[in-house]
């Protein structure tokens, strides 16, 4: 498809006019593992005449999500969203998210300096007990049929694609059943030994980042394990380590370690999910718990507050009390721990570091696969109560460890404040409080008495009779926009994309689209799960869309350009070569309803409105399928189309 070709197809297409501060710079189309300093060439005239209409299009998708344009501000949701910001900044350091000052704004709480001598604690006070469990109906039944479109959608939400393979299990076998037959799949190769088979623990090469990108999207391309690999990606954006601020020798592999560990946990339980996350050296590196030493008196030394902190803001309870619907308990914010619990767990994740039986990096290292060990000399012994429970002095650091993670994997809020983010990541940005104590009351409560189970989490996530209903019923402000690097994803494995040496030489994507798996500039992840777009209809009702935090005319136009080369030429680097297969689609080049309505079905699940059909339909008409070169554009251009269009970016 000459560009020509695909921007004719797209200005046909884009009904909106342009608005008066319409986006007047070029964006650079194709530039992968370029520096985001790197100068922008001068817009073309037929470049400035596509990005005139990307303000209209941002508009359009702010419209289908409930908004109505502008940027975006710092406030966010109740209980589950506080604090969960920075703007900017890594890891540890990267700014005080808002909290409650004036209305809709969101600030994390300060944590001064404890005084070396802990001051008497007082005696315990008890968690408090949620509020009143929602009433909670019995797993939707299933369907005495499901649609094809029914199950495009659910594999949308359950899963990175839908090809007609699994459209037809679902149907046959139902969301249910096929869920578990999923679940139970052995996962796929191992990051790690994907990494390992590659070569890429050699001496000159350990110190790359880059190969870990390769990693990722092997396995998010290829694995057939895909509800495993969607679920641990959304875990990915919660319990977040981002590779672009590790420091040291072998990065890509400490990822691949961490990578693992979640595709081993997303389905067993959170307690483990917690124990081996605050081990795995990758989270130590990046939160402070590596190398992390007692309080010194004489010195002033005071162990780093830093993964103490962000285990329980956002790995666990979050900054408010909640009832297990998700709402503040006692009808307004009350936080749910103060600078006391901070100092007092930080007691508990000192003394770790790399196990030095694996220190043999160099060759083989698997100092960061293993978990982190503690070394007594180096750990506090101290009494750390947090959380208004108590872990006594003097116990062994594996004792404490296990201790103190019971606490915070037995409070009230995790179930609410870890469900609503799972319901974020996969359904929808504005759960309803139902919806949210339906999936907390299975975390609570599996059915059999166990607590924090995944794998029933994730389904009851999946099989509420919210996410199943027809979302022609569902309320305005249902579903959620697609992320950037899922949509890349899905079109990854909707058309068969190959590597013609397994490589996978597809370096970080931030630049193109905002967002690269495993890449987030900071602990709070990409987007904040309470971010409302402001200046929107959104804002007005306080409805969030959490993703519009990375969307801006700038991400929209490069996307475009992105997709655009992507879907026509495939993906060239160092020799190796990306490339879709359309042979499915060419077969339907000159019958253009069929083509459209094919891709409508596989990349939206019939979400595409009729005028936007028929737009798409007369759109690629225009372009003559005479020839090879024709016919191709053809399908290029509607694929293109499709993905651009604000009734695919929006995930209903």
């Amino acid at each position: 498809m000459s560009p020509d070709d695909a921007d004719t197809a797209l200005l046909r297409a884009r009904a909106p006019e342009p608005h008066a501060d319409a986006a007047g710079a070029d964006v650079a189309t194709g530039s992968q593992g370029a520096s985001a300093s790197a100068p922008t060439p001068a817009p073309s005239p037929r470049r400035l005449t596509q990005l005139a209409g990307l303000s209209a299009l941002m508009s359009a998708v702010l419209a289908a999500c409930g908004g109505g344009g502008g940027s975006g501000d710092d406030s966010g949701g109740t209980g589950t969203t506080g604090g969960t910001g920075g703007t900017g900044g890594v890891g540890p350091d990267s700014g005080n998210p808002l909290r409650p000052g004036a209305p809709g704004t969101e600030t994390r709480p300060s944590t001064p300096t404890p005084s070396p001598t802990p001051s008497p604690a007082p005696g315990p006070s008890p968690t408090p007990s949620p509020g009143p469990s929602p009433s909670t109906p019995p797993p939707p039944s299933q369907p005495t049929s499901i649609t094809t479109a029914e199950a495009a959608r659910f594999l949308h939400q359950a899963a990175l694609s839908a090809s007609d393979a699994d459209i037809s299990a679902v149907q046959s076998m139902g969301y249910s059943a096929w869920l578990d037959d999923q679940m139970s799949m052995a996962s796929y190769t191992a990051g790690w030994d994907w990494l390992m088979a590659q070569g890429y623990n050699r001496l000159d090469v350990r110190y790359n980042s880059q190969y870990s990108d390769f990693m990722m999207w092997n396995q998010l391309v290829t694995a057939r394990d895909a509800v495993r690999k969607r679920v641990a990606l959304a875990w990915s954006e919660i319990m977040v380590v981002s590779v672009s601020s590790l420091e040291g020798d072998t990065p890509s592999f400490a990822m691949a370690a961490y990578w693992d560990l979640l595709n081993r946990n997303v389905f067993g339980t959170y307690r483990q999910l917690l124990q081996e996350m605050t081990l795995n050296p990758a989270m130590g590196a990046y939160l402070n718990t590596r190398g992390n030493q007692k309080e010194n008196p004489a010195t002033g030394r005071l162990p780093d507050e830093n993964y103490a902190r962000e285990v329980m803001q956002l790995f666990s309870i979050g900054l408010y009390q909640l009832n297990t619907d998700g709402t503040p308990r006692g009808g307004t914010p009350t936080e749910s721990y103060g600078p006391s619990d901070v100092s007092n767990l930080a007691r508990i994740f000192t003394g770790y570091d790399r196990d030095p039986a694996g220190h043999q990096a160099a060759v083989y290292p698997v100092a960061y696969r293993n978990p982190m060990v503690a070394t007594a000399s180096r750990h506090s012994n101290l009494e750390a109560r947090f959380l208004g429970a108590t872990v006594p002095a003097g116990a062994d650091p594996a004792t404490r460890l296990t201790q103190a993670l019971d606490i915070i994997a037995n409070h009230p809020n995790v179930g609410p404040f870890i469900g609503r983010q799972l319901i974020q990541r996969l359904v929808t940005s504005n759960p309803s409080a139902a919806y949210v104590g339906r999936v907390a009351a299975v975390f609570n409560n599996n059915g059999a008495g166990v607590r924090g189970d995944l794998r029933a989490v994730t389904k009851a996530v999946l099989l509420d009779p919210e996410a199943r209903r027809d979302p022609g019923v569902a309320p305005p402000n249902w579903g959620k926009l697609r992320e950037p690097m899922l949509r890349f994803v899905q079109w990854a494995r909707t058309f068969d994309v190959t590597s013609s040496d397994n490589r996978w030489v597809v370096y970080s994507l931030e630049s193109a689209l905002g967002q690269s798996p495993l890449r987030s500039p900071s602990v709070f992840n990409f987007f904040r799960p309470g971010y409302v777009p402001a200046g929107t209809a959104m804002a007005a009702s306080g409805q969030q869309a959490p993703e519009f935090q990375i969307t801006n005319e700038n991400t929209v136009a490069t996307y475009i350009n992105f997709m655009r080369d992507r879907i026509a030429y495939g993906y060239s680097s160092d020799n190796s070569k990306i490339a879709a297969n359309y042979t499915r689609e060419l077969g339907l080049v000159n019958d253009p309803a069929a083509l459209v309505a094919r891709l409508n079905l596989l990349l939206t699940g019939n979400q595409l409105s009729a005028s936007t059909v028929s737009t798409i339909r007369d759109a690629i008409t225009t372009i003559n399928a005479d020839n090879e070169s024709g016919r191709n554009n053809r399908v290029w251009a509607a694929i293109l189309l499709v993905m651009c269009c604000p009734d695919y970016i929006v995930q209903k």
